[in-house]
């Protein structure tokens, strides 16, 4: 132990001569150590700590409730679940894959079915959407496309509890995209206040609530960009709130909300040429979506009012056959189909139609949203423009009683052909077409009804101004310039006291699977180059 001392002490004396440098003594060591304390004490006297001025306190509520959003997110956020629906798609087996050989080499396992010449096979595909409580009691309006062929729904709320129930689908409706669902729980759900988008301004502020892209409930701002957008063809009917509140998917289904909180639509569809949010999204207005929902309660099924009538838009050319004021807007009744609510009200054909109940009438997408909207059985009120050939029309008021709209909504087509018909003529006045009378194989090649009466149009020029307009073989032409036509030679006829350079034609079309349709159709000729 004395050795090992001495060997420290000595391994001390060595380590202090390498730090006395040659020459100096101890003192002079103490001394240049005591400078070197100083000056460092000194440079850190120059460079002290900021002195931080904070406030730890909340942003008072006075500025909170004029910049921040946070008030209403708070308001609104429970009411917004999201929704895991799941569906069970077969898929067809690959033939080379039935061989169990083949199947190990591509790396599948045989299974029980693959004995089966009919094997396939099947997969849980799952899709993810948002929902939006409308009733303490459970109910929950989401999109139709988010739940379409499911198998399950779950649903998950936004309390943080990770509570999930199955959902029963209480009704759905393609037409809308607006689905139903119901849960059951064991307390009062947090349900949302219900606006009226019928109020909404464009410019307003608006928030987006969902679930994209699983990241968990999120929110978006923007404003009301657009009302009543439409012609996007992926419903039958098209109201949309357009926004720039980002929608991306996982979105549909969830709410957008005003900037009192109030739910005034349901988010749908973007528009977007890589799939992600580009600025513009869609939601189906909340009164939409409620007069949906109401009937799919309380009825199973969503009845819609119907007047029975072929519109169309009201073009500036028709307008000037019509003699209609300047400026006029509306739609254009092209015909009235028998024992229908509009025939009772005594509509005919060419009538304008401007109003419905006092709300404007701009185009056919508006009219039949107004008529889908109002329940059968219902008295409204429709403003048109009526005048005889060659007088100006006059504005007039009448009532109808709505019906109701049939379950089976026909998809509208046209039958082609190229074929002409034994004792046809051209109509020098519409260059390019050819009519015969109808008789029996042409009432039932294309569908024409039994007792109607015009010229059969069995070809039509490619290159020709009547073509353009979209007149074309099965098409019958009933009336030329108003006058109505009983067969070809009426119709020879007719064209031949044509004055003007325009014919105004009524014209039914065959529709696949449908009784067809008439509308009114404006021929100018080509202008001279």
């Amino acid at each position: 132990m004395l050795n090992s001392l001495n060997r420290s002490r000595s391994n001390h004396a060595q380590s202090y001569a390498l730090l006395k440098p040659q020459g100096t003594t101890r003192h002079q060591v103490r001394y240049a150590l005591l400078i070197w304390l100083f000056c460092l004490s000194i440079g850190l006297a120059a460079n002290p700590a900021p002195q931080l001025k904070t406030q730890d306190g909340d942003i008072s509520p006075e500025v909170r409730s004029r910049t921040s959003l946070a008030p209403i997110v708070k308001k609104v956020a429970p009411s917004v679940v999201n929704i895991y629906s799941s569906m069970t798609v077969r898929q067809r087996a690959n033939p080379l894959l039935e061989d169990p050989f083949l199947r190990r080499f591509f790396g599948q396992e045989p299974d029980e079915d693959s004995s089966r010449p009919d094997s396939s096979r099947t997969r849980k595909a799952e899709s993810l959407g948002s929902g939006v409580i409308v009733s303490a009691d459970g109910y929950i309006l989401t999109a139709y496309h988010v739940i379409e062929g499911a198998d399950k729904v779950q649903v998950a709320l936004a309390d943080g509890n990770q509570d999930e129930f199955e959902a029963r689908i209480v009704g759905l409706d393609p037409p809308t995209d607006v689905a139903v669902l119901k849960i059951q729980a064991k307390h009062n759900l947090p349900a949302i206040t219900i606006g009226d988008s019928d109020k909404l301004q464009v410019g307003d502020l608006v928030l987006a609530l969902g679930n994209p892209f699983r990241v968990g409930q999120t929110v978006t701002s923007g404003i009301v960009s657009g009302l009543g957008r439409g012609g996007f063809e992926v419903n039958a009917y098209e109201n949309f709130i357009q926004t720039d509140a980002a929608i991306n998917p996982g979105n549909s289904g969830g709410a957008l909300v005003d900037a009192e909180g109030r739910l005034v639509g349901i988010n749908t569809i973007i528009v977007s040429s890589s799939g992600g949010f580009m600025g513009i999204g869609f939601a189906v207005p909340v009164n939409m979506a409620r007069y949906v929902m109401d009937r799919l309660i309380q009825y199973g099924k969503v009845t819609r009012g119907y007047l029975g009538i072929n519109i169309q838009p009201l073009t500036t050319e028709l307008a000037k056959e019509f003699n209609l004021p300047d400026e006029s807007s509306g739609v254009l009744v092209g015909g009235v189909s028998a024992g229908s609510a509009a025939e009772k009200a005594g509509l005919r054909e060419g009538d304008v139609i401007t109003d419905l109940d006092g709300k404007k009438v701009t185009d056919p997408s508006k009219l039949r949203l107004l008529v889908a909207q109002t329940a059968p059985g219902t008295q409204v009120t429709l403003r048109i423009l009526r005048g005889a050939p060659g007088e100006k029309s006059l504005q007039k008021t009448i009532t109808a009683r709505l019906g109701e709209l049939p379950q089976q909504v026909m998809a509208s087509g046209r039958s082609r052909g190229s074929q002409g018909r034994p004792g046809s003529a051209n109509i020098d006045a519409l260059e390019g077409v050819s009519v015969a009378d109808i008789d029996s194989a042409a009432r039932h090649e294309y569908g024409i009804p039994s007792g109607m009466k015009g010229a059969l149009v069995v070809n039509v020029d490619p290159g020709s101004a009547a073509a353009d307009t979209g007149l074309q073989t099965g098409d019958v032409i009933l009336e030329i310039n108003r006058h109505q036509l009983q067969n070809a030679d009426d119709a020879v006829a007719q064209s031949e006291r044509i004055k003007g350079k325009r014919v105004l034609l009524r014209v039914w079309s065959h529709a696949s699977g449908g009784p067809g349709g008439t509308r009114y159709i404006v021929i100018e000729p080509p202008k001279e180059r």
